[in-house]
């Protein structure tokens, strides 16, 4: 067996695992921020129960982020050293700069919020959560950056031994696909925080458990979701038109696309080519002009198909193709549904029902998540640096497969104890009495 495959395989796994926290984490703490505002500038109790309710999930998840995130770094010199070796010059600078200027920043004000109700002056107490919110996003940021090299490098220049040395810091931090791509991460992350929030208060408005303090988060969690299904979208469409502008053999796969055309029509039913096949097995509902246009902002405009690559340089079509388009579905539901949620503020007696539908989507947004990162990353392939470096040559040099395959079982298994138990407590407290502040509050 390839122990490069296994360790992309491990990369994965600890990528799925680590990206179940990170939205919430990022989506949360400014909902948390927006309650806690409230409680200060209006003296209402409820708000600041609202804060330490939806807190107490909030620190579970974070936990667990850091936990799982941590061996995401080590990979890189473990199971990843020529790629370490290669582009480590840009890479590790841009983590270091997340670790020290926006993970520290971090991690030390969630513990000022987590310990200091009631032990700190009130706004004190709020500028800790505010500062909280802003260095996860600006951890993001870092993070994305340095994904964003990846997938579209720049500000670079060959150093010794042909690795790729920093030449331009702003070309770097100013990466027209990193910030896209950061656009669209942070959209999906709120959208995400907005439907947890709607789908825990709607099981308990359901269950007519606590009705007030429910029915106000379940109108706020309404609105991000709703507000931030529409960004979501917005970001979606514009991090597409730079993936056609710097890797149009990513669209083509996401579109199935195998022939160049000029007014490209998008068609809305595709069953891509079977194994090696450069043809369709179905095409149909072709609307003219379409694939051009939200591609280039031009309904004639060329559009590179799969056949314009070597069949060494494309992108596994199949798993992209599948990916973007649930995931495309997936974001006009989550708009729909928040809409209606929108609508439903009153929540009448008789619509009841209708709150286990926003239940049953809590889900739905982890999905589309998981699947928006499958599309970006094996979109890319085969490069691990694009067009510059080769994923068959990014892994470490005498690392036997049966290695590889061992720390991939531990860790599955060290993951999926992980992952249930912060359900299980997060689910607690999602269940719990919203009038019970934890210890010490």
């Amino acid at each position: 067996m390839d122990p490069v495959i296994l360790s992309r395989l491990q990369f994965a796994l600890a990528t799925f695992f680590h990206f179940i926290y990170v939205p919430l984490t990022l989506g949360l703490a400014p909902f948390i921020a927006i309650m806690e505002t409230r409680y200060v500038r209006t003296g209402d109790e409820m708000y600041k129960r609202q804060a330490q309710f939806w807190g107490r999930i909030f620190l579970i998840n974070f936990a667990l982020g850091v936990a799982t995130g941590l061996t995401l770094e080590f990979q890189f010199g473990t199971n990843w050293a020529h790629y370490s070796q290669y582009v480590g010059d840009i890479f590790g600078s841009l983590l270091a700069i997340e670790a020290t200027a926006a993970f520290f920043l971090e991690s030390t004000f969630v513990a000022v919020w987590a310990f200091g109700w009631d032990r700190v002056p009130k706004k004190i107490h709020l500028l800790a959560i505010w500062l909280v919110a802003a260095a996860s996003l600006l951890s993001a940021l870092w993070i994305l950056l340095a994904n964003g090299f990846m997938q579209h490098p720049v500000g670079y220049a060959h150093g010794e031994g042909g690795r790729l040395v920093l030449d331009n810091f702003k070309e770097v931090v100013t990466n027209t696909y990193g910030w896209h791509m950061y656009f669209h991460t942070v959209f999906s992350s709120l959208l995400l925080a907005g439907f947890l929030v709607m789908g825990v208060s709607a099981w308990r408005l359901f269950r007519a458990d606590n009705p007030g303090f429910f029915h106000a988060s379940f109108k706020l969690g309404a609105t991000f979701a709703f507000i931030f299904s529409l960004a979501t979208i917005v970001a979606g469409h514009q991090l597409g038109q730079v993936t056609a502008k710097h890797q149009p053999a990513k669209l083509a796969a996401m579109e199935s696309q195998w022939e160049t055309k000029d007014g490209a029509p998008l068609n809305l039913l595709v069953i891509p080519a079977f194994g090696d096949d450069e043809e369709n097995f179905y095409e149909g509902l072709p609307i003219p002009g379409l694939a051009s246009f939200l591609a280039t902002g031009d309904s004639q405009a060329t559009v590179k198909g799969l056949k314009a690559f070597p069949a060494q340089d494309r992108p596994p079509v199949w798993p992209v193709f599948l990916s973007f388009r649930v995931m495309g579905a997936l974001g006009f539901i989550f708009v729909g549904a928040s809409f209606l949620a929108m609508l439903l503020r009153g929540l009448a007696p008789d619509l009841r029902w209708l709150l286990l539908g926003f239940v049953a989507l809590i889900p739905l947004p982890y999905l589309a998540i998981q699947l928006g990162w499958l599309v970006t990353e094996l979109g890319r392939q085969p490069w691990v640096v694009y067009n510059l470096m080769r994923t068959s040559l990014a892994g470490s040099a005498g690392v036997d497969w049966f290695q590889v395959a061992g720390s991939l079982a531990v860790m599955a298994v060290i993951y999926t104890v992980l992952t249930l138990a912060g359900l299980f407590f997060m689910g607690k407290c999602a269940l719990s009495d919203p009038k019970t502040a934890p210890a010490g509050h």
